[in-house]
């Protein structure tokens, strides 16, 4: 694919057309297909326009040197991985994509909302942190099993929707996706991965059996994951693509996406994108804020498509509903599901960690909401 879109670019084709091309051959989503093509068009661009200007075929170089007065550094062009694709040609030698189940009628549905996992943070700094806590796999897989617990003995509907509002993964390489910001890492990428992936397999090994039909919405489109959340989510998907007739897994690239749910709306967000917010969207709504966000509504068709709309946001790590600022929308913001990082542990407090249970009837505004904290907070 990526290959194709290269040649793509290079004839001239605008974006659009390349994603309508590569979507069309390939059968991927044209969300899916549009995040790539900005990743390889944005790369190298600076070597790009050397070999052109020098009469070099771009797609000949392997590798190069950067000379300057302090380096002679030998490095070679950032290539655009395509994890679903690698992932799609394991599981074909074996596998095949199971036919879904058809989404049953209800009045009421579950819904799970969790944020801000960062898998592969170090909390404790080896037992320093003001409020050490070894956040590794053995306590994330004790808190997987306990939200999937808590969400079974408060089950009410046959249909669960899972919302993961970003940030499951803390950090590629141990930085931030900007490269800015150094991360204290417990986990290598490998073991981060391993990790990230197994606890949510669990989580919907221990659901599905319980739940006719489970829909999980991953947002991975944030500060901290991005990529390699993306690649983390790509396995998950294509893994409950064979092993469930149940479960459908949607990956969500965009800053602001939404799903509609009977005359429900969410639109979920981390509330802090992968490359230009420095400063997400902030815990309590302004009038800039519920400007942005009226635009972004109009803008989608939001408000013909529902009646009730919620935006659900990760990245404050606080735990607020807010249904009252504005007429048009509640505005929600999620607890983190990991602890606090050390860094808010001194500048802020120690924090309350969990996830939210939520009970919506389909064509009402009605809807019951249980916020659950761990214990050890």
């Amino acid at each position: 694919m990526q290959k194709r879109i290269d040649e793509l670019l290079l004839s001239g084709k605008s974006i659009a057309d390349v994603v309508r091309i590569v979507s069309n051959e390939t059968g991927k989503s044209k969300q899916n297909i549009r995040y790539h093509v900005n990743k390889i068009k944005d790369r190298n661009k600076a070597l790009r326009e050397e070999c052109e200007e020098k009469g070099i075929d771009f797609n000949s170089v392997n590798y190069y040197w950067y000379k300057s007065e302090k380096f002679s550094i030998n490095a070679t062009p950032n290539e655009a991985v395509d994890y679903e694709k690698i992932i799609n040609d394991i599981l074909e030698q074996k596998y095949q994509k199971l036919e879904k189940k058809q989404l049953p009628e209800v009045e009421t549905f579950d819904r799970l909302v969790f944020t801000d996992t960062h898998v592969g943070m170090d909390a404790s700094r080896k037992g320093l942190a003001m409020y050490a806590e070894e956040w590794g796999g053995e306590m994330l897989f004790q808190r997987i099993e306990e939200m999937a617990n808590k969400m079974l003995s408060c089950k009410r509907s046959s249909v669960l929707y899972i919302d993961d509002l970003g940030d499951y993964m803390d950090g590629f390489n141990g930085f931030t996706t900007r490269g800015g910001h150094k991360l204290p890492q417990n986990m290598t990428n490998e073991e981060a991965f391993d990790t990230g992936l197994k606890a949510k397999l669990m989580l919907v090994d221990l659901l599905s059996k319980e739940y006719e039909y489970i829909t999980f919405n991953n947002v991975c489109n944030d500060n901290h994951s991005a990529s390699f959340g993306y690649t983390v989510n790509s396995a998950f998907k294509q893994i409950c693509d064979v092993k469930y007739n149940n479960v459908e897994v949607v990956n969500h690239l965009k800053f602001m996406s939404h799903y509609v749910v009977g005359d429900h709306a969410f639109v979920i967000t981390h509330g802090k994108d992968d490359r230009h917010m420095k400063y997400g969207f902030k815990p309590i709504l302004d009038a800039k804020q519920v400007y942005k966000i009226d635009q972004f509504l109009k803008n989608e068709g939001i408000y013909r498509e529902a009646k009730y709309i919620e935006i659900s946001k990760g990245d404050s790590h606080q735990c607020l509903f807010d249904m009252c600022t504005s007429d048009d929308f509640h505005y929600f913001n999620f607890a983190a599901f990991s602890p606090s990082s050390e860094w808010v542990q001194l500048n802020f407090t120690k924090g309350r960690s969990g996830f939210t249970i939520m009970h919506i009837d389909k064509y009402t505004p009605n809807k019951s909401i249980f916020p659950y904290f761990f214990n050890n907070n």
